[in-house]
């Protein structure tokens, strides 16, 4: 099973709390959750993503569930009593979670067996990340969430699949030593990053897909995973010899080479896009839901 944490901030739009929080204190901010605890929170940036990776739980041939999703927050019990129950206002099949009084339960990643953490505190997630486990940071806006049912993911490479070997070359010695590093290496795989199990997860899930399309041709695939990167020729061959090596892949990848990711991922429309280089984030947070993963060496200096 294929199991991740979202903090309440990354599923839930928790802004309107969080201010009577941080202007008036612990004590008006439960006042202020007690007194909307009938009030449904509205979707969060991770919304979407969560609500159609739950919804592939139907592609289980056993009907035993394919993913599983659990609530991680800061919150005490008793003032997240809203965001569970905004949880079954929006028909969100998620019965566990974690509260944690000011405190944030991703110390208990390991125990549950989670493959992604994500969250909108950033130290919560570069403490997780330092610990070893997958996590990111949500930026910008929830995405349009129209009726249907596909899901499509979009990852960075190095720093995010894989770890950050290569782009330490990159930044140390500049483009060229970068593409002639990596066509040296060309038969290395790299060593696996943060996300790979999470994409080995995903990966389980659509082999299942496989199988029903060759059962019935006209099957529609519902989940779709890009690789967006900023490398291009001879460095991209490397990226495909890569995954294969690590038995995973993707369906469709994109090596620009300089050109603004924002302008593919508006066109691509993924319902999450994990990057290590905020700068490659904020150019479309404002329309595609947006996961800063703070490591490796781009991140180390605002530690």
């Amino acid at each position: 099973m294929l199991v991740v944490g979202v903090a309440s901030s990354a599923l839930f739009d928790l802004s309107d709390a969080d201010t009577v929080f941080r202007d008036h204190g612990e004590a008006q901010y439960r006042e202020y959750q007690e007194a909307h605890i009938a009030d449904a929170l509205e979707p969060g940036v991770a919304f979407p993503f969560i609500k159609r990776l739950l919804s592939l739980n139907d592609l289980s041939p056993d009907s035993k569930p394919l993913v599983e999703v659990i609530v991680l927050s800061r919150n005490d019990p008793e003032t997240g009593l809203r965001v569970m129950r905004s949880v079954a206002h929006h028909d969100l099949p998620i019965s566990r979670a974690i509260f944690m009084q000011g405190r944030s339960p991703y110390e208990y990643m390991g125990a549950l067996n989670m493959s992604l953490f994500l969250s909108q505190n950033e130290q919560d997630v570069r403490v997780a990340l330092g610990m070893g486990f997958a996590a990111g940071q949500v930026l910008g806006l929830p995405a349009a969430d129209p009726n249907g049912r596909d899901l499509r993911i979009a990852f960075d490479f190095d720093g995010v699949l894989a770890d950050d070997s290569s782009e330490r070359v990159m930044q140390a010695d500049g483009l060229p030593a970068f593409h002639a590093h990596e066509t040296e290496h060309l038969e290395e795989p790299l060593p696996e990053g943060t996300l790979s199990e999470f994409l080995r997860g995903i990966n389980r899930i659509q082999d299942i897909e496989e199988a029903l399309a060759e059962a019935e041709p006209s099957y529609n695939r519902r989940v779709h995973v890009a690789i967006v990167t900023a490398r291009n020729a001879p460095s991209h061959e490397r990226v495909v010899k890569t995954l294969k090596s690590w038995g995973v892949r993707v369906n469709d990848a994109f090596f620009l080479g300089g050109i603004e990711k924002a302008r593919v991922l508006r066109v691509l429309k993924p319902h999450i896009f994990f990057d290590d280089q905020l700068g490659h984030l904020q150019g479309a947070a404002d329309e595609i839901p947006s996961v800063h993963v703070p490591f490796g060496v781009i991140n180390e200096a605002k530690v």
